[in-house]
């Protein structure tokens, strides 16, 4: 009997911790990774507290512009009311332009980051993602983002 309440009990609170993200959030995000830039952001729910992220962005360093997409899985897990933190591991594409020279690059990310999730549909986040560079000429080492982002929930 201790046994089967014991393990109600831990039912209940995990799924009364567990807060449900949106099946939807696009946004912009804005960062300094390689000069500053911003992106479209847009979240994809996947399954309780996993979801895809995917941002189109620009850059602009050193007279070196960049756009690229990069893809992110992420697993999201609660903090306290309204606050949530996320770990995530993706890749993408891009093209640079520097003048003279111009190609395209691929990259390898992570993403560690903290959220709010307000009342109303509007989530901000904060995280950090370094990227490593797939091309000698424009982008071949660890890159470290910084980002601030503000998404609305649909």
């Amino acid at each position: 009997m201790k046994n089967l309440f014991l393990i109600l009990f831990l039912i209940g609170a995990t799924t009364m911790s567990a807060q449900s993200i949106s099946k939807n959030a696009l946004g912009i995000r804005v960062g300094d990774n390689d000069g500053f830039g911003g992106e479209i952001s847009y979240q994809r729910y996947l399954h309780e507290n996993n979801r895809l992220e995917f941002d189109l962005g620009w850059r602009d360093s050193n007279n070196v512009e960049a756009f690229k997409l990069v893809g992110l899985y992420q697993w999201v897990m609660p903090i306290d009311e309204g606050f949530n933190w996320y770990v995530g591991a993706g890749g993408g594409l891009g093209s640079f332009d520097a003048g003279e020279v111009d190609g395209t690059f691929a990259l390898v990310a992570g993403d560690i980051g903290i959220e709010y999730d307000f009342d109303f549909p509007l989530l901000v986040s904060l995280d950090m993602r370094p990227e490593i560079g797939f091309n000698d000429t424009y982008s071949d080492d660890l890159d470290l983002d910084i980002a601030l982002g503000l998404r609305y929930q649909f």
